[in-house]
């Protein structure tokens, strides 16, 4: 495991994700090793480089993976970071791994392969549990959404929460602790959430630990919004946007278009209530909610450019056999199509889930996505240095270029509705 030799006392062990994933039989990405019974000056003498700001963490001379001293921690301020650590060498191995989140976390493994699971994460391990290991659990509010995102992450292999750490989620939400967190460090769970294979388990484990209208208030207040039965048996407008995110992840979607989908109806849950269950007007109202929230967040812009538009134009695209040419022209160049063709794809998809993501709706037609396609390839076919050619500039060479399309949509339209 070590290439350096260490002193009788230094012993040096496997823990966290390479243990847990090696049980599991999961590929290992990284590995993270704790070291009990060091001190700084002999990992210096070792070679080792420290890189740890808060406590005592070095990177291995060689393979350049992450050594930590075990250590201890204590609350002193609000949020993930209002600790303080204590590392030296008389610190045990199992106070180090009591400090970790969830006992599947909290399992070592000596130079020997033998493993030291004081806190049964081999037994929960077994039984597909997602369990705290200490009290101390209620500290940290980070764990809240680590947590969600372990049981999205392990939900194929049909991993649940205790329900005593539930509780102690929504201990945490109902604190007010969730409130501290940074944009930067929520939204990168939210991200790599989004990365994974089931984003929409993430979401709900957030929303069933009180912890969803805290950290994402215009997503949690879709949920009780009726939308009409007839075009949504689902009925309600955040189950909905659950199965439509559960459905994009089918499709060769990017995590952009995702985030696209999870945020496409925040409008729905502005409607008036006196026209309920209609939301007409709602691709629009969803707008200054989805700025809202990335503004809140610090969302990269490329991910709020195609949210935007998804809400702005996904009705459009449900409607695009019906729309005028002028029409449908008009929204191929507000998406950019033909300039951005890859993002155009993705707001495809997001529609397409949008449509899927309807209770036994699942497998419904939806040839909306071939007919966009044809047409932005049928405008991309009309160059504009044909009408240069014929002598046409300004005003004029633009308005040619677009009445050519627009025949040419015509005449497409024809052809599919025949």
């Amino acid at each position: 495991m070590n290439a350096f030799p260490s002193s009788r006392k230094m012993k040096i062990y496997l823990v966290g994700g390479a243990v847990r994933d090696t049980l599991l039989n999961c590929p290992v990405k990284e590995r993270d090793w704790v070291v009990v019974g060091a001190t700084p000056e002999a990992m210096l003498e070792q070679h080792y480089k420290p890189v740890g700001k808060d406590f005592p963490v070095f990177l291995h001379p060689e393979t350049g993976e992450e050594y930590a001293l075990a250590r201890t921690e204590r609350k002193s301020g609000h949020g993930y970071t209002g600790f303080v650590f204590h590392a030296d060498e008389n610190i045990t191995l199992e106070e180090d791994l009591k400090r970790r989140d969830l006992t599947i976390n909290a399992i070592a493994q000596d130079q020997s392969g033998d493993l030291i699971d004081p806190y049964g994460g081999q037994s929960d391990i077994d039984t597909r549990i997602l369990r705290h290991v200490s009290p101390a659990f209620v500290e940290d509010p980070l764990r809240v959404l680590r947590v969600a995102r372990f049981a999205a992450r392990y939900h194929h292999l049909g991993f649940t929460i205790a329900e005593e750490t539930l509780a102690l989620m929504r201990e945490l939400a109902d604190s007010g602790e969730l409130e501290h967190l940074t944009a930067e460090r929520v939204w990168q769970e939210i991200r790599r959430s989004l990365e994974g294979s089931n984003p929409q388990i993430f979401f709900e484990v957030l929303r069933d630990a009180n912890a969803l209208k805290i950290l994402l208030p215009e997503v949690d207040a879709l949920f009780g919004v009726p939308q009409p039965p007839k075009h949504h048996p689902e009925i309600d407008t955040g189950v909905h946007c659950m199965l439509a995110l559960e459905q994009i992840c089918l499709l060769p979607a990017s995590p952009e278009a995702r985030f696209a989908t999870l945020t496409h109806d925040l409008g729905k849950a502005h409607t008036p209530a006196d026209v309920l269950p209609s939301h007409h007007g709602h691709e629009q109202r969803g707008l200054p909610l989805i700025n809202g929230l990335c503004d809140r967040l610090h969302v990269p812009n490329t991910w709020r450019e195609l949210a935007l538009l998804v809400s702005e134009f996904h009705t459009h695209c449900h409607r695009a056999l019906e729309l005028k040419a002028t029409t449908l022209l008009n929204m191929l160049e507000r998406l950019d199509a033909l300039r951005r063709p890859e993002r155009f794809e993705q707001f495809l998809l997001a529609c397409l889930a949008d449509v899927h993501g309807r209770t036994g709706l699942e497998n419904a037609p939806y040839p909306q996505v071939d007919y966009l396609r044809a047409a932005k390839t049928t405008c991309a076919e009309i160059q504009v240095k044909q009408f240069i050619d014929q002598g046409l500039e300004g005003a004029k060479l633009g308005q040619a270029l677009r009445q050519a399309r627009i025949d040419a949509l015509n005449k497409l339209k024809m052809e599919w509705v025949a």
